[in-house]
């Protein structure tokens, strides 16, 4: 039996147990810091403040499935110093080069790309149809949302977040803690950390 606890209890999470479930799970919980929530879909929710420890105990795997990048962080250090088993899961339907590197407790999620020479942080989220291109560098704790995408020689910083449907093109590097916006079109070097939206995309 393939166990696995996700932290969090949000419609991204569910996402994250079907990938479990293509990926062989068959024993999936959600944990949770509110108490009131008992399920989640057909899984069940349990207490992280009660039941955390009793996952680790039992040997399970863990994933975070918290969409805020900073919380997310904090979660999956805090699992990385209780000794937690951190797994990182792929969609079946996903494409990822033979070369690329996806990092510790990230999700790529169906329909994906993830291309040849592309090193993907921990924590990531590579989400719905994304695409990384060939040789991007993206930190730990980033989001690529929903049918974004980013061109080739890409370099992202820790903790940013790429809005559905925004782009960025080639050769550019965006720093730590960034968000663009949906639709936002990056043609330049982003330097400042702050939000950018637009096309081309201006800082707000």
């Amino acid at each position: 039996m393939k166990r696995i606890a996700i932290m969090g209890a949000s419609g991204h999470c569910k996402v994250i147990a079907e990938i479990a479930l293509d990926n062989g799970y068959d024993d999936i919980v959600f944990v949770d810091l509110n108490p009131t929530i008992d399920m989640l879909g057909e899984y069940p929710v349990a207490d992280e403040d009660t039941d955390l420890d009793n996952f680790l105990r039992d040997g399970y795997d863990f994933i975070v499935g918290i969409g805020d990048a900073k919380i997310r962080r904090k979660v999956q250090e805090k699992l990385l110093s209780k000794g937690a088993n951190i797994v990182t899961l792929i969609h079946p339907n996903a494409t990822i080069a033979y070369d690329a590197h996806i990092g510790l407790g990230s999700v790529v999620m169906a329909g994906a790309v993830v291309n040849p020479g592309t090193k993907i942080g921990d924590g990531c989220i590579i989400n719905t149809c994304a695409s990384v291109d060939h040789d991007n560098t993206i930190g730990d704790y980033v989001h690529v949302s929903v049918g974004a995408h980013t061109a080739g020689t890409v370099a992202i910083g820790d903790n940013s977040w790429i809005g559905i449907g925004a782009v960025i093109s080639n050769n550019l590097s965006v720093c730590s803690d960034v968000t663009i916006g949906a639709g936002a079109v990056v043609v330049k070097n982003i330097i400042k950390p702050g939000t950018y939206i637009g096309v081309p995309a201006k800082n707000i």
